[in-house]
């Protein structure tokens, strides 16, 4: 098998013009852009002989026959402002890999782009839906930061949807090549990573109510304030958690919403989200109890009402061990001496695809460790190097 690294990279940058903004890319799942970007995608999978499948919460698969194949894949759906490799790059050097393999008599692969990875809705919904880890009807009630629900996401792809959810069972394993999101290959000059596991997610919205009143006039013993709340909350929340965590532990209230938001109001709301990250499930209980525990008794102490969303999140996975031996083979063929094995502290649509089927994912360098951001970029020689790892991997694998 000889992919055709022109051929990749010319995919990848036509698939980068849609939705691009300067050097990023704007495709949140189910705008305009992410539905444009897979009906192109759907061309794509055409015009390499796959055969394009829309199921309803609008993953695009590109189906190699009716058979066994291996599932390969990521996302095509972005950050509010993202970058131009997150997920893009998984989904195009499968096809690549598709393609390659198919003029080379090789083994059948099937290529999928899930839809919402990037969490717009949920964590990682759609490939959680079609797994099983959570229901249609549940996710249908998840509401975006615009107050849209996912329900009204996907009814604006209902004109595209080929049948029922796909049997997981006819794909063999699945492989997933992303960027690494990360500094450590691009500090250490290293060319690929292959990941040993995935860390485990937590997220939930936690709501402050106090009462808003005038900025001026009301004393400050008798405020009710919900976004000092906010505030007493994260600094006690950073010691508490110092208690439990390890260094690769990681939490972020990365969403902050006030009302009535005025300069000379006082906040009579925050709601926030809250999200943590581990390789350990008891440690991500134990912090739970922690933000629990924290957010009653700050908001007892400043008379505030306290109200939880759903909880969403997903366990630790390890990586097949086949899988990830073919891999680390071919990286050491390919670039001896200069890749590691590596856990992944981003979250991908491999940890839900494991409920099914054996599971890996590659790693190629981040310049300067950046992602979630328009300024997102990878060598070229690297992206390159990533998919002869990818195609001497698979290629072994069929032998």
């Amino acid at each position: 098998m000889t992919p055709d690294s022109d051929r990749f990279l010319a995919s990848l940058h036509a698939l980068r013009a849609i939705g691009a903004v300067g050097t990023g890319v704007v495709r949140p799942a189910y705008s305009d852009t992410d539905i444009e970007a897979r009906k192109w995608l759907a061309e794509q999978f055409r015009e390499a002989g796959l055969t394009p499948y829309f199921d309803p919460v609008g993953n695009l698969f590109g189906l190699a026959g009716d058979g066994p194949s291996l599932l390969m894949g990521s996302h095509s759906d972005t950050q509010p402002e993202g970058g131009w490799l997150d997920g893009a790059l998984g989904v195009m050097a499968a096809l690549e890999i598709a393609r390659a393999s198919k003029e080379a008599g090789g083994p059948p692969i099937s290529v999928v782009s899930f839809q919402d990875e990037e969490g717009r809705y949920g964590v990682t919904t759609g490939s959680t839906v079609w797994s099983g880890g959570r229901s249609l009807e549940e996710a249908d009630k998840l509401n975006a930061s615009d107050g849209t629900t996912y329900a009204e996401g996907r009814a604006r792809m209902a004109d595209l949807v080929s049948g029922d959810f796909l049997d997981p069972s006819r794909f063999t394993g699945f492989i997933e090549t992303h960027i690494e999101q990360g500094p450590y290959l691009d500090t250490e000059g290293e060319a690929v990573g292959v990941v040993t596991s995935i860390v485990g997610i937590r997220n939930m919205q936690i709501t402050f109510t106090g009462q808003s009143n005038h900025a001026g006039t009301t004393p400050m013993h008798l405020r009710r304030d919900a976004f000092q709340g906010l505030v007493e909350f994260a600094a006690r929340l950073n010691v508490r958690f110092a208690e439990v965590v390890r260094p690769e532990t990681v939490w972020t209230i990365g969403h902050v919403a006030l009302t009535p938001n005025g300069a000379s109001i006082v906040p009579g709301k925050a709601a926030f989200s809250m999200q943590w990250r581990d390789g350990d499930p008891q440690r991500l209980n134990a912090m739970e109890a922690i933000v629990r525990t924290t957010a009653e008794e700050v908001t007892r102490e400043r008379g505030l009402e306290l109200d939880y969303g759903p909880l969403l999140g997903l366990e630790p996975v390890a990586m097949n061990d086949r899988l990830q031996q073919a891999l680390a083979d071919a990286a050491e063929a390919e670039v001896p001496g200069r890749w590691r094995r590596m856990p992944s502290g981003a979250l991908h649509d491999a940890t839900n695809v494991a409920r099914h089927m054996p599971v890996a994912m590659l790693f190629v360098p981040s310049i300067n460790g950046i992602s979630h951001n328009f300024d997102e970029d990878t060598d070229e020689a690297d992206l390159v190097t990533g998919l002869k790892v990818l195609a001497r991997a698979v290629s072994s694998l069929s032998g």
